[in-house]
């Protein structure tokens, strides 16, 4: 459940960045209430799944995506383009995401937990 979260919380990282864009500084109303809204479930759904997911993963998986998204949406919109380059490197962020994902989220042995002469 923690992974459902953390990817939903990811979404909503790409609704708060692409809300701050059409804020105009937030001079908008409506942009700036979604921007404010999305962040700050954005943000809770990130400290919530770090509760399970180590934070350096969670972090890395939730700054990722919600980039990937960003982009994706700005292509689709037409408000960016897409080059060869930038989906090379999006595909490269997905794949990471993915691959954080497949070799777990264990937590490391604590400092000479396996040194019998450790105290």
């Amino acid at each position: 459940m923690a992974w459902v979260i953390l990817l939903a919380s990811a979404v909503l990282e790409a609704v708060w960045a692409t809300a701050m864009g059409a804020s105009n500084g937030f001079t908008e109303l409506v942009p700036s209430i979604v921007f404010f809204v999305a962040l700050a479930g954005s943000m809770w759904g990130l400290a919530h799944a770090a509760r399970t997911i180590p934070i350096g993963t969670a972090y890395a998986v939730w700054s990722g995506a919600g980039a990937a998204l960003t982009v994706a949406y700005a292509v689709i919109t037409g408000t960016e383009s897409l080059t060869w380059g930038k989906a090379i490197f999006l595909v490269g962020i997905i794949g990471a995401v993915v691959g954080l994902k497949l070799v777990g989220d264990s937590e490391p042995e604590p400092a000479g937990a396996g040194d019998p002469d450790a105290t």
